[in-house]
């Protein structure tokens, strides 16, 4: 890890804990307007390091490991949101019910449960919003934003503004797509799919070979037809339409990642743990500001996904058990859900160590140690 021990570790704690905040954010804010009192405040997990108190009577605090954090509201056992014995209601007197959780409406606390992956979710829009509107996008859209002139564009009649939804009848999402398609094309003819002013033309273009000499004096020839993307700096309404589009953007394409890893089309190696975070946090830190803007937006995405799936201890669980109610009526027993939470911690830890285990793999640190004990 170049740059020093010291950066990656401020901007892992830095990433980590604004993305904690963000989700726990989420569930007190909501909760707070169900009249629901909040007990502790927590970004991390284990003994606090240090902490305050608010008028309402919340603690707030940052604990020993970074990890995670949680919201623990009046009526919880524990962080994960256990009932207490007294749920009930034998133990509690009608004020303590009135802002106890477990006796809020069902629709009520699905809303407080849903409203840490949706705060994730609304906090990339906005993150991603405003870098498109300051810096632009570093993988804008298959729209052009110049044409050179006396180019096969220019003769071909292409114009800024046009949008290239395919090339040769492959579609095209990102404008690399355009440049990827033209390359393969080896300066053959390409049928370009042109989105104008509400119109689809289609338009013809015959790329030209340049030749691009590299550093170390070598010379090829590469097949261009003279468009420039449009990178932005992006408007204030496109840029914030751009930033709800482009989360749902990359939520699909995380999500379809996941399936090629459960199928077995991809390899479980691009599973990466706090590890593997805090190496990319430092990364990109080094880079600039945009760059670790860019990454925390896509790993609260992540982070709103991975809480949704429906495993108990998360937030997707605790959903799962309120369908449960919705459909049946009443909630599922107090002995069923304990064992569905152990079962969830249990899958949570396996998956945490083994993402652990793929980043000490990637980090060559087994090889290190082989050739220090040898």
């Amino acid at each position: 890890m170049g740059g020093g021990f010291v950066t990656y570790i401020i901007a892992f704690l830095i990433v980590l804990s604004v993305l904690v905040f963000v989700h726990e954010w989420g569930h007190y804010w909501v909760a707070r307007r169900n009249g629901v009192r909040i007990e502790v405040f927590s970004i991390g997990f284990g003994p606090e390091l240090f902490g305050f108190y608010d008028r309402a009577g919340t603690r707030w605090k940052f604990s020993v490991l970074p990890l995670g954090g949680y919201v623990k509201m009046f009526g919880d056992a524990n962080a994960a949101s256990m009932p207490a014995a007294e749920q009930d209601g034998s133990g509690l007197s009608p004020e303590e019910q009135a802002v106890s959780f477990h006796h809020k409406r069902l629709s009520q606390r699905a809303a407080i449960v849903a409203a840490g992956p949706i705060a994730n979710f609304m906090f990339s829009a906005i993150v991603l919003a405003v870098l498109f509107a300051t810096s632009g996008h570093p993988f804008p859209p298959p729209t052009i934003g110049s044409v050179q002139e006396d180019s096969p564009a220019s003769a071909a009649g292409l114009v800024p503004g046009d949008t290239i939804s395919a090339v040769n009848g492959l579609s095209a999402s990102r404008f690399a797509d355009v440049s990827i398609a033209i390359r393969a094309a080896e300066g053959e003819p390409v049928l370009l799919t042109i989105q104008r002013d509400g119109e689809t033309i289609e338009q013809s273009v015959t790329p030209e070979l340049v030749t691009v000499t590299t550093e170390d004096g070598r010379e090829f020839e590469i097949p261009r037809v003279g468009i420039v993307a449009d990178s932005g700096p992006y408007s204030l309404t496109y840029s914030a339409i751009s930033g709800v589009t482009e989360t749902v953007s990359i939520a699909g394409m995380t999500l379809s990642a996941l399936g090629e890893i459960v199928t077995g089309e991809r390899g479980t190696e691009d599973l990466g743990g706090p590890i593997r975070i805090a190496q990319l946090s430092g990364d990109v830190a080094q880079v600039g500001v945009s760059a670790l803007l860019w990454f925390m937006a896509i790993l609260s995405i992540n982070l709103g996904l991975i809480n949704l799936f429906p495993v108990p201890m998360l937030d997707g669980g605790h959903l799962m058990f309120y369908a449960y109610e919705a459909v049946r009526g009443r909630p599922l027993s107090a002995r069923a859900q304990e064992y569905g939470f152990r079962v969830g911690l249990a899958l949570v830890l396996t998956l945490m160590v083994f993402a652990t285990w793929n980043d000490l793999v990637n980090l060559q640190i087994f090889s290190l140690l082989r050739n220090i004990i040898s």
